[in-house]
């Protein structure tokens, strides 16, 4: 999913900045509102849908990890946190609240442009004709053809890179996948950050897939080699 039919939101309090990434990314060929804050955005996203946020995480109010942390209660739209704190602690709260990448400032726009693509070919992909068969989870079944998880008739919200992780394993049920495939097929860069970021992710998940997260069933660690899928 890229190009005109592409809808990107843009919140930061940084009026300048607001109108450089407005200008770059519709250059680019994407589709691109702007919101000054936390409440701006929540205006245009009650009428709006939009297919990626690019949020500030330090805007006066509500902060960008807080408004995430929001977002993920109600819709699965990705988001890519922006942040002058470089701190690996920081990154990591970020991606706790249900972030699906960060990028530090100050940045060059072509690398901001790289994750957006990275993220946007992470989403789920449309229903094939013949969909794989139904993965079950205790009270949970995930649908790997349209990849969506469901508890009963509720569905459970994944955030796109929960997505595509259990895609990832759904692909290969019962085999070892090693943290550097996920590494790679996440598309994340900077290797110790990027394993960190998959173990947060992987821990995510398991809050939703397991009974007991702490105990995982289904996703489990192979000691020194990864994780394996192993539903019911």
């Amino acid at each position: 999913m890229t190009g005109t039919d592409t809808h990107l939101l843009i919140v930061d309090d940084d009026e300048r900045l607001r109108g450089l990434l407005r200008q770059f990314l519709s250059r680019n060929g994407f589709l691109v509102t702007t919101a000054r804050d936390a409440g701006h955005a929540r205006r245009l996203l009650a009428g709006l849908d939009f297919d990626l946020i690019v949020l500030d995480v330090m805007m006066p109010g509500e902060d960008g990890v807080a408004f995430t942390r929001a977002l993920r209660a109600e819709r699965r739209t990705p988001v890519l946190l922006l942040t002058a704190r470089g701190e690996t602690e920081h990154r990591i709260a970020g991606l706790e609240a249900g972030a699906d990448d960060y990028l530090a400032k100050p940045f060059e726009p072509r690398e901001l442009l790289l994750r957006i693509n990275a993220i946007l070919r992470r989403l789920p992909e449309p229903e094939t004709a013949e969909a794989p068969a139904l993965l079950h989870f205790g009270a949970l079944a995930y649908d790997p053809g349209r990849g969506e998880l469901w508890r009963g008739e509720q569905p459970v919200r994944l955030t796109s890179t929960e997505a595509q992780l259990l895609r990832l394993f759904a692909a290969r049920p019962g085999e070892t996948v090693s943290r550097a495939r996920l590494v790679a097929d996440l598309g994340r860069d900077g290797h110790q950050v990027q394993e960190r970021a998959v173990d947060v992710q992987i821990t995510r998940l398991r809050r939703k897939i397991e009974a007991d997260p702490k105990q995982p069933r289904y996703l489990q660690t192979v000691r020194g080699e990864g994780y394996m899928l192993a539903p019911d």
